[in-house]
């Protein structure tokens, strides 16, 4: 059985017992078993984390706490949804062939946002919707969104920002204290509801990396641009606009899909073929006289 490994010394070995060989950042064939553990020990190997553009592939969860910018205004309550869920594939690369800080993510999320108004005690009175003082609606979104990351050994600080299409799926209406909901809307959009969403989509977060697997803390923000119903839906003179917003806090685990830094083990096998072909064909020039 063969125990021949290629270790790359990038540093001048002066304590070993062939360091009358002169080293800098190339290949050398060994074997391991004739290195004492206290020469090993002696060996100060500098490392350098280099990010390779690479994938992953990951699945987040979060909870979000939901409103809606209202136009006119109206007072309102956040309103707490435990359910953000999706998938992302994450990809890295080089910006100008050398700045490794950025890349592009895309995902698909199943989520819950939704509105609840508070009791004006000036006007003595709750806005309503369709009778309704609160909603919860279910969507869809496909996000796509420029990522920054800065790299260290073990952790990493991100920032987000991008755009996002989605549709609402189902809502579900509450009549709280003073509403009305017939149950031919309790669970059903109206003519007026738009269904389609689009928004940006931003934030940052830091995670923590165990190589192959990074585990994902992020805050994001995002807001619609797409109204939750027609404008004119109250009045053709006098319109109304409602755009959702929510805050999202998430975890997630993000697994590698290729190498994320140093040399794969077919890049090192290539690179140890290429030095001990260039020896063997300078060897032979030389034994030709040339």
């Amino acid at each position: 059985m063969r125990r021949i490994t290629i270790i790359v010394i990038t540093i001048l070995f002066s304590t070993l017992a062939f360091s009358q060989s002169k080293v800098t950042d190339e290949f050398i064939v060994m074997d391991v078993d004739a290195i004492s553990d206290e020469q090993l020990d002696t060996i100060d190997v500098k490392k350098k984390l280099v990010i390779n553009d690479y994938t992953m592939v990951g699945v987040q969860y979060g909870v979000g706490l939901s409103q809606v910018m209202w136009n006119p205004s109206q007072k309102q309550d956040m309103v707490f949804v435990p359910l953000n869920f999706g998938v992302t594939v994450t990809t890295y690369g080089k910006m100008f062939g050398y700045m490794p800080f950025f890349g592009f993510q895309a995902g698909l999320f199943y989520a819950r946002e939704g509105y609840q108004f508070e009791y004006n005690e000036e006007r003595d009175y709750t806005y309503k919707i369709e009778g309704a003082e609160k909603a919860l609606i279910d969507v869809v979104e496909a996000p796509v969104l420029f990522q920054f990351h800065y790299d260290m050994w073990n952790f990493k600080i991100l920032a987000q920002l991008g755009c996002y299409a989605g549709y609402r799926l189902s809502i579900e209406r509450f009549p709280g204290k003073t509403g009305y909901v017939s149950e031919e809307v309790r669970h059903s959009f109206v003519d007026t509801d738009r269904r389609w969403d689009y928004g940006l989509k931003g934030g940052a977060g830091f995670a923590l990396v165990f190589d192959p697997v990074e585990i994902h803390f992020q805050a994001m923000y995002k807001h619609s641009l797409s109204s939750l119903y027609e404008p004119d839906h109250y009045s053709q003179y006098y319109y109304r606009f409602a755009y959702p917003s929510n805050i999202i806090v998430s975890v997630g685990a993000h697994f590698h899909l290729t190498k994320r830094s140093g040399m794969t083990k077919a890049e090192i096998k290539k690179k140890a073929k290429d030095m001990v072909f260039n020896k063997q064909r300078n060897g032979n020039y030389q034994s030709n006289g040339r």
